[in-house]
């Protein structure tokens, strides 16, 4: 636990509910700037331990996903490079925070590994925050992602049940990050909706920062050091090849996971070249998850 919140710990224990107390992964901060009268802590890692917690995080491994119909899709979709792992030198603990790990080594016949984590079948949320403190790094075709996906897959494949990125950073522009919505159709009839925040006074990625998501039924606000620089509150799911969509506010009105990974390569930053620095590092210093009271 960190020091700044070992002394609340107690007093806010006999706030919370008996069942989250007795949950394994019982929150186990208290808030700092939050508002307890608003927001209930449910669910958070501080990787104050020696290794990653397995009652919080799973990981995928490998390169890529076979889809319900058996179909293999490489580079996850994106035509990403690395082969993620979940051994210690792509993912672990170290001081306090997660640290993620992209290495340049050829390993199980990619030229790059690196690891992705996840709540999937452990955690998921419907409506809440989302407070995930990090930094990420810079070089060409890195790219640091804090997201989430849905638990099922309520209206469709990909998009149509939507996805939420909390922060995705462009390795080759340090200075800026930007947070979206995916939803519409399946692929290929779905869209996104996405918006940068730019950091201010010479800061980048690379600095720590609290990257937050406020979702509400009808509502998404993404805060960057509490500065709120995005909302959305237009959506829509649609099945394949309908022409009616599924009632407002699918499909974000289910449960999502979270995922934390560092991609190397790929359609959103492109592929790295000689300036990119490996091994990079990605550092998490704590995931907080909240709802509200009312």
């Amino acid at each position: 636990m960190k020091p700044a919140f070992a002394v609340l710990m107690a007093a806010l224990l006999v706030f919370l509910p008996q069942a989250a107390v007795r949950d394994p992964a019982v929150v186990e901060f208290a808030a700092g700037t939050i508002d307890l009268q608003e927001w209930m802590p449910i669910w958070s890692d501080e990787f104050s331990g020696s290794e990653i917690d397995r009652r919080r995080w799973t990981f995928d491994i490998g390169n890529g996903f076979t889809t319900e119909d058996g179909i293999y899709i490489w580079g996850w979709g994106n035509n990403e490079l690395q082969f993620y792992t979940a051994r210690p030198e792509n993912a672990r603990i170290s001081n306090g925070h997660l640290v993620i790990e992209a290495r340049r080594e050829l390993y199980e016949g990619l030229p790059y590994t690196s690891a992705k984590l996840k709540t999937s079948g452990l955690f998921s949320m419907k409506y809440g925050k989302v407070e995930i403190r990090a930094r990420v790094p810079a070089g060409k075709g890195l790219w640091p992602a804090l997201w989430m996906l849905p638990e099922q897959n309520r209206y469709g494949t990909w998009a149509a049940s939507g996805e939420i990125d909390i922060m995705e950073g462009h390795g080759s522009q340090p200075e800026i990050i930007s947070g979206a919505i995916h939803y519409g159709g399946p692929w290929p009839e779905n869209t996104y909706t996405v918006e940068e925040y730019r950091f201010p006074d010479g800061s980048t990625a690379g600095d720590f920062h609290v990257y937050t998501l406020e979702w509400e039924s009808d509502e998404l606000r993404w805060y960057v050091d509490g500065v709120l620089y995005h909302t959305q509150t237009d959506w829509y799911s649609r099945g394949p090849g309908a022409s009616v969509n599924h009632p407002y506010p699918a499909p974000f009105d289910q449960p999502f996971y979270l995922i934390m990974n560092l991609a190397v390569g790929g359609t959103f930053d492109g592929n790295p070249d000689d300036t990119t620095p490996f091994p990079a590092i990605m550092e998490v210093d704590y995931v907080r998850v909240y709802r509200l009271h009312r």
